[in-house]
């Protein structure tokens, strides 16, 4: 369940209605994860919250966005709520694995809450493994996104305009019989069944997929985050070599990351 942050005063708990819900599956090089770190960072969003469920292993450290001092030393746990009311987004970040067994749980909390809060749309950021894909899925780009029902009547046509390609259905039983297709993402997380789960419930979500390896993921990251730009407009387009070049790199990364990052993203 989503619990606000305690800021005195007694202040109500943020109004999400109408919002569109950004979040990472928990997949394949935490592409989302690093995706959505960049989201947070850029646009500066308050946490205003976190979502406290026991399907996450626990875990605590230190504000992964900090940018002086004064607010380097402030923790953060396994789920937090960020929000920025000027774009009507909230996003939650994940940054723990699933406990087993516990992803349908997660969903289906996930979900309660989306639906009693009145966000408008769900965007979920997930990777795939790259060497698992078809013969039709080497082809073109390495992104793909998929739409439940209810949101390809909304946007169904702006995906078309942006000339962007839908994740296929692949065999049910390769070498047998390739009349039955069945979605499939290797590597995806929780992203298959929350997608799933959002086509019965009627919840309008949207997932943005990069098909990638283990390794350094921070190319990927960028990829994808840009991918998501390209549709939301969440910062103004800057045409440039480095894709880099117009999100903020969280303090955290330079801890994580700095040996493979240039210096100047610092």
């Amino acid at each position: 369940m989503f619990i606000p942050c305690d800021r005195g005063g007694g202040s109500a708990a943020p109004d999400f209605k109408g919002f569109t819900l950004l979040m990472p599956a928990v997949s394949v090089g935490n592409v989302g994860q690093l995706a959505i770190d960049l989201v947070i960072s850029t646009l500066d969003m308050t946490k205003v919250g976190y979502f406290y469920t026991d399907c996450l292993v626990p875990m605590v450290g230190n504000n992964p966005y900090a940018t002086a001092e004064e607010n380097s030393t402030e923790l953060s746990i396994n789920a937090e709520v960020y929000s920025l009311p000027s774009k009507k987004l909230v996003v939650l970040q994940i940054r723990s694995p699933f406990i087993k067994n516990k992803y349908r749980p997660f969903c289906e909390t996930l979900l309660s809450w989306v639906k009693s809060s009145k966000c408008g749309r769900v965007v979920l950021l997930s990777s795939s493994h790259a060497y698992q894909r078809d013969d039709e899925q080497l082809l073109g780009t390495p992104l793909r996104y998929l739409l439940t029902p209810d949101l390809e009547k909304a946007v169904g046509g702006r995906m078309k305009e942006l000339n962007w390609k839908e994740m296929e259905r692949v065999a049910a039983y390769p070498g047998i019989s390739d009349t039955d297709k069945v979605l499939h993402i290797p590597g995806g997380g929780i992203t298959k069944l929350l997608f799933n789960e959002s086509c019965s419930e009627g919840i309008q979500m949207a997932v943005l997929l990069k098909f990638c390896s283990e390794g350094d993921n921070i190319p990927d990251a960028f990829v994808l985050v840009n991918y998501l730009n390209e549709w939301l407009q969440l910062i103004k387009s800057e045409v440039s070599n480095d894709p880099s070049s117009q999100w903020k790199i969280p303090s955290s990364w330079r801890l994580l990351f700095g040996n493979g990052l240039p210096p100047a993203l610092f």
